[in-house]
C-alpha cells in the first residue's frame, strides 16, 4: 500500500502529522530547502524531531531541494554532515551538487528526486534512475494514464502529489518571482507573484490555479504503483496538515472523507483535479476569497482536536510474570524487547492481583502510541501487587520501549570532499549562437557557430544546408503522449544527418544519449555551480548554457572543463505551462500563438505556443547585453521568439558591433544577486 506523505514546517505539524496517521514526513533544515521562510528545523530540532518520527514508526525526509551556489558548497557540506547525524531516512534533492555530496559521502542515506526536477515522461525518470537516485516526484501536470505508463515502464518509487497548491508553472522551470523581484524559487524564495491579478484578456487571476485535491482518486493511484502520496503544504498550519493527512488515511482504507472540513481548512475558490483526468479548462483556476478565509476560521479549533493526543499506532505484545520471587512485564513491537523487572509480590490480605486485574492496568496505553494485540501471563496464586506498582511497571516498559525505538543511528560518513575550483576561462571571444522560434526567422547564418531551432521546425533540407551548425531544440515539456512520436520524429532527422539536440529538461539527456547524437544542456536546466557543470560532463553534454539566475561576476568563477554559455539576448522563460491561460480566456481561435497577459500594472508578457502542447510566458522585455564583457564564456546565445527577421539582423549586429541597445530591455539578473 502506498505510503502517506506529510508536509512539516514545525513540531507542531508533525505532530499532527504522525497522530493522524502518516506514513513519513517531509521537512527542511535551515539553509537549502524550497521552503526557506517556513520554521523548519536546526541542528537541536532535527534529531527531535526524527526520534520522535521514528519512535512511532514514521519515516523522515530532509529537503535540501533548491539550487546551490558555489560559495555555499562549504555550508551544505555542514548541512548535509548535520542531517546524517540525524538519522534522517531519505534526504529530497534538486540540484546535482547535492546529489553528488550525499552519494559519495553518506550512501547509506536514500536520495529522492524532488518536484523541482521536473519529471513528466519515461526518459526523465529513466535518467534519475541510473543518475543514483531511489525515487522520483511523478510531475503534478501528468494524467492518471500518463503516471501508470511511468510507473510501469520505470523500476523506482515514485511520488505523487495529491493535495495541496497548484503551482502554474511547471516545478523548476519558473523564473517569474526571480526576474521581477529576485526572490528566486528555486533557491526556495518564491514570492508568488502568479497569485497576484494577471488577465488574460478576459479573466483576472489568470496564472492562479485552485489548490490540487486528488483524494478521491487516491485508490487508483495506489493501484497504478504510485509508491507514495505526497501532501504539499510545508508553509501550511497544522491543523491543515492534520486534515489532508485525515482525509487522505480515509480515501486510502476505502472509508468516505470529510470534503467540507477539508475544503473549509484551505481551499482557493474549491479544489481541482484537472490535471489528472486531463481536463484542462478554466474550471482550474481561482483565487483565495474571504470567503474561504472565514471558512478556515470557523473549523481551526475543531481540527486541533485531531492531534491533541497521542494515537494508538503500535501494536504489542507483553508477558506479564508475577511469583514470589518478583514481577516483570516484557513488551515486544516486533523488533524491539524491552523487559523491565517490578517489586516482589507481597501475600494476599484481600484480593489476589489476577489475570483480569493484571490485564486491566497493564492494558492502559492512553497517552503513548501504542496498544497491546496480545498480553499473556504467569500469575502465581494468593500474591498481589498495588495497581500504582502495576501502572508504574506499565509506564516504564513502554517509556523504554519508546525510548529504543526513538533512538538515532546516524549515518556513517565516507570519504568525500568536493574538488577545489579553478575558475574556467575559454580563449578568445565568445562565440555566437542563435536561437529561432520559426526556420523563416533564419538570418545572418554564417555569423553563427551554432543554429538552435525547435525540432518541429527541423527538415531534411535545412539540415542539408546547415549541416553540423544546426542542433535540434527539444520541447522543453514533454508527456508520455507524445514520447514516441517525438523520438521517432528525432531518429529520423538524426538518420538524415541531425548530429546536436538543446534540452532544458533532463529527458533530453537521456533521448539523445540513446540516439547517439550531441547534447547540449539549456539555461533551464538549471546548473549554477562548479558541481553541477561538472556532473554534467560526466553525463556526457557537450556543453551547458548557466542558468539566467546567476550573476555575471559568479558565472565567470565557475570551475570545471565543460564548454559553457549565457542567454545573452532574448526574452527569458518564466514559466512553462500545460494548462494555458490565453485559451482558459479568449480561446485558442482568438490567440493563434502571438497573444499575452497583463499583470496588475498593465505590463504585457507575451505567451508562445508550442504546438498546443505546452505554452511559455516570456518576459515583458528582452535580455539584452551586447555592450557588456562577457569573455570567459564559449557562448552568447540569441533567443528569438516572436522578432521579425528585420529585427534579428538587429539584434545580430548589435552583439558583433558590442552596442548598447537603445530599446527597452533588461541585465536581467546578471547584474544584481538573488536574495
Amino acid at each position: 500500500m502506498a505510503e502517506i506523505l506529510a508536509p512539516a514546517g514545525g513540531m507542531e505539524q508533525i505532530y499532527a502529522a504522525v497522530r493522524c496517521g502518516a506514513d513519513a514526513v517531509y521537512l527542511g533544515a535551515q539553509g537549502f530547502n524550497a521552503r526557506r521562510n517556513a520554521a523548519n528545523f536546526d541542528e537541536v530540532t532535527l534529531p527531535q524531531a526524527v526520534s520522535y518520527c521514528h519512535a512511532r514508526g514514521v519515516k523522515v525526509y530532509v529537503t535540501v531541494n533548491t539550487v546551490i551556489l558555489d560559495s555555499e558548497l562549504p555550508r551544505l557540506e555542514q548541512e548535509a554532515d548535520l542531517i546524517a547525524r540525524s538519522g534522517a531516512d531519505a534526504v529530497i534533492i534538486q540540484d546535482m551538487a547535492v546529489l553528488e555530496l550525499f552519494a559519495s559521502r553518506y550512501p547509506t542515506l536514500e536520495r529522492y528526486a524532488s518536484t523541482q526536477t521536473a519529471v513528466h515522461n519515461v526518459d526523465g525518470a529513466l535518467f534519475l534512475r541510473d543518475l543514483g537516485f531511489d525515487s522520483i516526484v511523478l510531475a503534478r501536470e501528468l494524467t492518471l494514464k500518463e503516471m501508470e505508463q511511468i510507473c510501469s515502464a520505470v523500476k523506482i518509487k515514485t511520488e505523487a502529489f495529491v493535495h495541496g497548491a497548484h503551482c502554474m508553472s511547471v516545478s523548476g522551470a519558473c523564473y517569474l518571482s526571480a526576474m521581477i523581484g529576485t526572490r528566486s524559487g528555486n533557491r526556495g524564495l518564491c514570492a508568488q507573484p502568479c497569485r497576484l491579478n494577471w488577465n488574460n484578456g478576459k479573466n483576472g487571476y489568470a496564472l492562479s490555479l485552485k489548490d490540487m485535491s486528488l483524494v478521491p482518486h487516491i485508490p487508483e493511484m495506489d493501484r497504478i504503483g504510485v509508491t507514495s502520496l505526497k501532501i504539499e503544504g510545508r508553509m501550511k498550519r497544522p491543523e491543515y496538515v492534520a486534515a489532508a493527512v485525515t482525509a487522505c488515511r480515509d480515501a486510502l482504507a476505502g472509508r468516505p472523507y470529510d470534503v467540507d472540513t477539508l475544503r473549509a481548512v484551505f481551499s482557493r475558490s474549491g479544489f481541482s483535479d484537472g490535471y489528472l483526468l486531463g481536463r484542462r479548462d478554466a474550471a482550474m483556476f481561482g483565487a483565495r476569497t474571504k470567503e474561504d478565509v472565514g471558512l478556515a476560521q470557523k473549523v481551526l479549533g475543531e481540527l486541533a482536536g485531531l492531534y491533541r493526543a497521542e494515537t494508538p499506532l503500535i501494536p504489542l505484545e507483553g508477558h506479564f510474570q508475577m511469583d514470589e520471587s518478583g514481577s516483570s512485564l516484557r513488551v515486544c513491537d516486533g523488533k524491539h524487547s524491552i523487559e523491565v523487572a517490578g517489586p516482589v509480590p507481597e501475600k494476599a490480605l484481600s484480593r489476589p492481583t489476577d489475570a483480569a486485574i493484571a490485564e486491566k492496568n497493564l492494558k492502559k496505553t492512553g497517552g503513548t502510541p501504542f496498544y497491546f494485540t496480545e498480553l499473556s501471563h504467569e500469575i502465581a496464586p494468593g500474591l498481589m501487587l498495588p495497581v500504582s506498582a502495576l501502572n508504574n511497571l506499565r509506564r516504564s516498559a513502554l517509556d523504554a520501549l519508546l525510548e529504543e525505538r526513538g533512538r538515532i543511528t546516524a549515518h556513517e560518513a565516507e570519504p568525500f570532499a568536493f574538488k577545489p575550483i579553478k575558475p574556467y576561462s575559454a580563449e578568445g571571444e565568445p562565440k555566437l549562437w542563435a536561437r529561432f522560434f520559426r526556420a523563416e526567422q533564419l538570418v545572418c547564418v554564417d555569423k553563427f557557430e551554432k543554429i538552435l531551432l525547435p525540432l518541429r521546425e527541423i527538415s531534411a533540407e535545412l539540415i542539408s544546408r546547415l549541416g553540423n551548425q544546426l542542433v535540434a531544440e527539444l520541447p522543453a515539456v514533454l508527456f508520455p503522449e507524445d514520447e514516441k512520436e517525438n523520438a521517432a520524429r528525432l531518429s529520423g532527422l538524426a538518420k538524415a544527418g541531425l548530429r546536436e539536440v538543446y534540452t532544458d529538461n533532463i529527458y533530453g539527456i537521456e533521448l539523445g544519449r540513446r540516439l547517439g547524437l550531441t547534447v547540449r544542456g539549456g539555461a533551464c536546466l538549471n546548473i549554477t555551480n562548479t558541481e553541477a557543470l561538472r556532473s554534467a560532463e560526466r553525463c556526457g553534454l557537450a556543453s551547458a548554457t548557466i542558468s539566467f539566475e546567476v550573476s555575471m561576476q559568479k558565472i565567470k568563477a565557475l570551475g570545471g572543463k565543460l564548454p559553457r554559455g549565457i542567454l545573452a539576448y532574448g526574452r527569458a522563460p518564466l514559466m512553462r505551462l500545460r494548462n494555458c491561460p490565453l485559451r482558459a480566456g479568449i480561446g485558442c481561435e482568438n490567440c493563434r500563438g502571438r497573444a499575452h497577459l497583463t499583470d496588475r500594472l498593465g505590463v504585457a508578457f507575451p505567451v508562445e505556443c508550442a504546438e498546443r502542447r505546452y505554452t511559455t510566458l516570456l518576459n515583458s522585455v528582452p535580455l539584452h547585453i551586447a555592450e557588456r564583457d562577457t569573455r570567459g564564456l564559449d557562448y552568447q546565445l540569441l533567443w528569438f521568439t516572436s522578432e521579425s527577421r528585420e529585427r534579428c539582423m538587429e539584434i545580430v549586429s548589435d552583439f558583433l558591433l558590442g552596442k548598447k541597445s537603445n530599446e527597452p530591455r533588461t541585465g536581467g539578473l546578471y547584474y544584481r544577486d538573488l536574495l
